[in-house]
């Protein structure tokens, strides 16, 4: 059924549609979600932060590989939060806290909504993102919440808590890192979204990025192909997936957004 399934798409030429784009960015493919779940279980985690949660389509997709920790989704768009509420209403261990967006400070800020939703960003989207996903392109914004990781985070975590964190925010991942400098030592392993070419204004891309993670004592267990060019294929992002080692030191990150954001491609 499945093989029939492929083939009927392909031949209504259905593969490059955006609904067809988007579900694969957010429940990859069979391979990939169950080597996700298997390097939770490997590495033990209890607890997964899901920066940058949209309606929950990550959250949705552990559970269905089995993932029975606690997740403790963010989301500051009011449509998407509402949703976000709504799946997770039954499952007492997947937490969903006021909308809010992840960054390096407390405060207001202004979030760009794309017309996907899941593109929304505090940043300004690039031509070479628009491009790729037309149906990506700001159409509004919205006033939210910003808030530290290092602040939003702490009433959920547990003491004894191994800690899986999840960044997708458009870009904002150099702001989220430098907002959670307390938090940082105690994660085990991350996924979040690298570009190899700007895609939004300011970003850090994927080198100094990988650099910075290594510092931290994370090393790259897995990349996973991310938004392409449609005519080209130039691959344009990437998730990448980093856990740290029993021999790898936890420093605390200090100097975290003053280094990010000296980087090539940072603020």
């Amino acid at each position: 059924m499945k093989r029939f399934l492929r083939r009927w798409v392909r031949n209504l030429e259905l593969e490059s549609s955006p609904l067809i784009l988007r579900a694969r960015r957010f429940y990859p493919r069979r391979g990939e979600a169950e080597q996700l779940e298997r390097m939770l279980a490997e590495n033990k985690i209890t607890a997964v932060l899901d920066v940058g949660a949209n309606v929950g389509q990550f959250a949705r997709g552990l559970r269905l590989r089995g993932y029975r920790g606690r997740i403790i989704s963010f989301e500051p768009l009011a449509r998407a939060h509402a949703r976000l509420r709504q799946a997770a209403k039954n499952d007492p261990r997947w937490i969903v806290p006021e909308a809010v967006a992840i960054g390096d400070r407390n405060g207001p800020t202004v979030l760009h909504i794309a017309g996907d939703s899941v593109s929304s960003s505090v940043l300004e989207m690039l031509d070479v993102h628009r491009r790729a996903a037309p149906d990506s392109a700001y159409v509004a914004s919205e006033t939210v919440r910003l808030a530290k990781l290092d602040t939003a985070a702490v009433e959920f975590l547990e003491p004894q808590d191994v800690v899986f964190l999840k960044i997708d925010v458009q870009g904002f991942e150099s702001q989220v890192l430098a907002g959670a400098q307390d938090l940082l030592p105690r994660v085990k392993g991350l996924m979040l979204e690298l570009s190899l070419v700007p895609c939004y204004r300011n970003q850090v891309v994927f080198q100094p990025m990988l650099e910075f993670l290594g510092h931290q004592g994370f090393e790259l267990w897995n990349l996973m192909p991310g938004t392409a060019e449609r005519e080209t294929e130039r691959l344009l992002q990437v998730d990448g997936v980093f856990f740290r080692s029993d021999s790898s030191p936890t420093p605390r990150p200090t100097g975290a957004a003053e280094r990010l954001a000296s980087a090539p491609g940072g603020r």
